[in-house]
């Protein structure tokens, strides 16, 4: 196993630069998500450790070897592709010692080694199969064992759900998630899908051109995003927001909303005095009677998933989505109050920095 530090790397094509002076290490044996939007540099920043790109500047180390200029078949790493990249004339067993047949390990060590690592897989029953025989988690699972089958001290997996249907997308977030703990080796995980890095990482690295946004654990990214955009791309639905304006008072922060109403906050750390965006998500908005609201609004789609039902509101003050469990008899066109939890409210100011509660 191995650690992986990246210090002041960066990546130019021509002129353009698309990796910015980024530092970011990786601990041993843990899982990290490179997570955002496409094009922010997720999948070079991974190909820069792979050695598959080369570094304009900065340095890769992978455990004590510093192995910025050293070729991808010297850096111990083992990469998963979107594509499955399998040879369909070859078969399973074949596909995953596929590597050891090239090193002229013997007929006998590859398939002990192959069987070994499909058992782990549960691929064992299919080992004399083609991949046209198999499902397309199935063959995910056959490059996943290509990888096993080197024993790497690091993995890399470049968004290797992408081409799965949403159940056999859940059924190898398990599969990975198992997979490492069984194995305990450093996995770094690039993907833009926030459910799968939310689930499988116990640390998880938002990137936006080209820059770290913020790291850190699932539960600190959720619930202390350190900025609007972290805030906006984390959660589904994602956070509302509702522009304003903000005053610190004696008995926390006044918020004075774009279409008319006011809201009182608990006090922010830093002096508050000026333009603000309020973000609040779903599940902190329920819908009130009339007496008990914040905000009024009028309900304009309503979509009921059995245990959770979302509400989509338009407001004077913008729009907003509620979150709620189950059938709540709303319909669309119903006028409805909406109730917030204050406590749980985030306050940006015009840079998008985050304002966090004071003693927080």
């Amino acid at each position: 196993m191995a650690s992986v530090e990246l210090t002041q790397i960066s990546k130019k094509f021509g002129a353009l630069e698309v990796i910015r002076g980024l530092d970011l290490t990786v601990e041993d044996g843990s899982f990290c998500a490179l997570l955002g939007p496409s094009g922010c540099g997720k999948s070079t920043l991974l190909r820069m450790i792979a050695g598959l790109e080369t570094v304009s500047g900065g340095t890769v180390r992978i455990g004590s070897r510093d192995v910025t200029e050293e070729e991808p078949k010297g850096r111990g790493v083992a990469m998963v592709f979107q594509s499955y990249a399998l040879y369909p004339h070859l078969t399973v067993a074949e596909n995953i010692a596929f590597s050891m047949s090239l090193a002229g390990a013997p007929k006998a060590a590859q398939r002990e080694k192959a069987a070994k690592v499909a058992e782990l897989l549960q691929l064992g029953h299919l080992l004399d199969r083609k991949p046209a025989q198999l499902s397309g988690g199935q063959r995910q699972r056959v490059a996943i064992g290509r990888a096993l089958v080197r024993e790497p001290e690091v993995f890399l997996f470049d968004e290797p759900l992408s081409n799965l249907d949403a159940l056999l997308r859940v059924q190898m977030r398990l599969e990975l998630a198992k997979l490492h703990n069984e194995l305990k080796r450093t996995m770094i995980y690039v993907t833009h899908d926030q459910v799968e890095a939310m689930t499988l990482a116990d640390k998880i690295v938002v990137l936006d051109k080209g820059v770290i946004s913020q790291m850190g654990s699932p539960w600190e990214l959720y619930n202390r995003p350190a900025n609007r955009f972290v805030a906006g791309f984390i959660g589904s639905p994602a956070m509302n927001f509702l522009k304003g304006h903000a005053r610190a008072t004696a008995g926390g922060v006044e918020v004075a909303l774009d279409g008319g109403a006011t809201l009182t906050l608990p006090p922010r750390a830093a002096a508050v005095d000026g333009p603000v965006e309020l973000g609040i998500r779903p599940e902190h908005v329920r819908i009130a009677p009339e007496s008990e609201a914040h905000l009024k609004g009028c309900a304009s789609v309503v979509e009921y998933l059995g245990n959770t039902s979302f509400a989509y509101v338009d407001t004077p003050h913008g729009p907003m989505i509620v979150e709620s469990g189950g059938v709540q008899g709303i319909h669309s066109g119903d006028a409805v109050g909406l109730s917030l939890r204050l406590d749980e409210a985030h306050l940006f100011d015009e840079t998008g920095r985050a304002l966090p509660v004071a003693g927080a």
